[in-house]
């Protein structure tokens, strides 16, 4: 189980690294675009604010863009949240099903390892991953706080970072439960999966019949504007969040461990 486990890390290292520094110095060169842009934001402050669905749906109409912390949280936010999901998605989509594609299945189960074991290395190898992601974005997010000179708000950075730990994991997981079902690698479905739960939460802060089926989305718990906005944390979508993402890994678990895999 071990050497699978490390296995999969050094297979999936070059991306990991790459995915952490893109989103990483993306949202620390928008944090950093804020000192020079500032002048002109406070300007545009109110009239963003006053857009109607288009300020609802970034969170403009809660927070106030002139601040560096909403600021962050709508742009800076924005960025992480799409791109820790597609990560999330991109990482875990092809992780059981590449043995099958790559005709490597029957050398790996041939070893002296069950397929328990099996799933649970790489689906370690993806939480793993999706950690040291979470990490390697908030230092440089913490970097371009500390290079402005500004505070950071350090209850709602860490709430926002953890939150979207939750929601990687989350999307990771259902990933992981359809790498277990498919033969091939579907990268495209699990980018299409991360895009669709990132446009269903922008729409249903606009239409209001949706906005009380929010909490079914994993972005609805880990939207930056509500939480720089000081709101509590909705705990149905959380409760929700959890049970998706154990739903899925025993799911992976059952039908990885039932089925006729390619040779």
């Amino acid at each position: 189980m071990k050497s699978i486990f490390v296995r999969e890390i050094r297979l999936n290292l070059k991306t990991v690294i790459i995915w952490s520094l893109s989103v990483g110095l993306i949202g620390l060169a928008c944090i950093l675009l804020y000192q020079n842009m500032q002048g002109d934001i406070e300007e545009m402050a109110d009239a963003f604010s006053n857009m109607g669905a288009f300020s609802d749906a970034f969170g403009m109409s809660t927070l106030s863009i002139a601040t560096l912390g909403g600021y962050f949280a709508t742009e800076v936010g924005t960025v992480h949240g799409l791109g820790g999901g597609m990560f999330a998605a991109i990482i875990a989509i092809g992780i059981l099903s590449k043995e099958e594609e790559g005709h490597s299945g029957e050398f790996l189960l041939s070893l002296p390892v069950s397929r328990t074991k099996v799933v649970m290395a790489k689906g370690l190898s993806v939480v793993l991953s999706i950690v040291f992601f979470t990490v390697v974005c908030a230092l440089f997010y913490m970097a371009g706080f500390k290079a402005l000179n500004e505070e950071i708000p350090m209850k709602e950075f860490m709430t926002f970072m953890g939150m979207n730990l939750l929601m990687n994991i989350e999307v990771a997981a259902v990933c992981f439960g359809i790498s277990a079902i498919s033969g091939k690698n579907k990268m495209g479905m699990g980018l299409g999966l991360a895009l669709i739960f990132y446009v269903y939460d922008l729409i249903g802060r606009v239409v209001p019949d949706l906005k009380d089926s929010l909490f079914i989305g994993p972005y609805s718990y880990a939207n930056a504007s509500t939480i720089f906005s000081g709101k509590e944390t909705d705990a149905a979508a959380v409760t929700v969040a959890v049970i998706i993402t154990i739903a899925a890994v025993i799911s992976a678990f059952v039908i990885y461990d039932k089925r006729d895999l390619a040779s």
